[in-house]
């Protein structure tokens, strides 16, 4: 079968096409013959070499992607040959808290990803998707809008008529917006780019706040909330945002710090956490029970992933330059078959 591999070194220049063996299932392991995978900023960050010491090569880069299932091996139950399958982010939380070693099972690093032909795994490491989603979105789902899913329902435990600020319009902030609005949210949203406000506005955010422009947009977001401030922040900038969610959030708030794209530390106005009873919770992507309890939710309410182009496999180095040029509004996805 065909892998995108990085074989003795990380950097883009070292991530080429090669060869491996077709694999077999053993006892409670599945084949699945990929139809498609997007990616996820994490990915460029792993290609690059960015998580240090704790991924190794040889690897198969990209946790996410989709396919159907084409072989198991003995004692499997939860899936079937011809069903349709996305791998999970993390192959060994299936649901509740997460295990202690969760990040040790993680697809695209350190365990190969969704860039072969081919994948072998556990059959609890799988999920059924729904026929009313393609393949392209389907494989847009474990990484990116589970933990969009997390931050809003899960630990979000958001309700109608609650006030939500996504930052930016990258694979998880539209998959923010999206389930932010179906759960009755009002939705605003920030971009460098008016542009992308206009097309976030058309997915059903109700204010867009250009940060370039307005710089200090917590002021903003007091204005449209009659100076109480939002009940729930997703936060996906990092340091150089954090005391700007800090400062948009009402009191008794909550804030699901994400992504950490500029930068990983961050000096934080501690009193506007405490005197305000501001609660600031990681989110790490989800379990297997989450996955499921997401899908069906697109499910019944017809949201779809944003997708703003699609590769063909051998084409997959052109996909990641276009992700790291930043002018993507939506996932830039890979088709195996093409």
């Amino acid at each position: 079968m065909k892998v995108w591999e990085l074989k003795e070194a990380f950097g883009l220049d070292n991530l080429k096409l090669a060869q491996r063996a077709d694999p077999r299932p053993g006892p409670g392991q599945v084949v699945v013959a990929m139809r498609a995978a997007s990616i996820n900023f994490r990915d460029l960050v792993v290609i690059k070499g960015g998580y240090g010491r704790n991924i190794k090569t040889p690897l198969i880069p990209f946790s996410d992607g989709a396919g159907v299932v084409e072989a198991v091996g003995p004692g499997v139950t939860r899936v079937a040959v011809g069903d349709r399958v996305c791998p999970l982010f993390f192959q060994g939380w299936p649901a509740g808290d997460p295990p202690p070693d969760v990040a040790a099972g993680t697809l695209g690093g350190p365990l190969d990803g969704a860039l072969a032909e081919k994948m072998l795994l556990d059959q609890q490491g799988v999920a059924k998707v729904p026929d009313s989603l393609s393949d392209a979105e389907a494989a847009c789902l474990p990484c990116a809008a589970l933990t969009a899913w997390s931050a809003i329902v899960t630990k979000g435990c958001i309700v109608p008529g609650q006030t939500v600020v996504v930052q930016g319009t990258g694979g998880v902030a539209l998959f923010a917006l999206q389930i932010a609005k179906a759960a009755g949210a009002r939705v605003i949203i920030t971009s460098s780019s008016d542009e992308k406000l206009e097309k976030a506005k058309a997915l059903g955010a109700d204010v867009g706040i250009n940060y370039r422009q307005e710089q200090d947009w917590s002021r903003i977001v007091k204005e449209q909330t009659h100076g109480v401030g939002a009940d729930h922040v997703v936060e996906l900038g990092g340091a150089d945002t954090l005391n700007q969610s800090v400062r948009a959030v009402r009191g008794g708030g909550t804030i699901s710090l994400i992504g950490v794209l500029s930068g990983a530390m961050a000096e934080l106005n501690l009193p506007l956490v405490l005197t305000r009873n501001v609660r600031i919770q990681g989110i790490t992507v989800g379990s297997r029970a989450g996955f499921e309890a997401m899908l069906a939710a697109m499910d019944l309410h017809g949201i779809k992933p944003v997708i703003d182009s699609v590769f063909p496999f051998d084409r997959t180095l052109e996909a990641l330059s276009h992700l790291a040029a930043g002018a993507h509004f939506g996932k830039v996805c890979i088709d195996h078959t093409a």
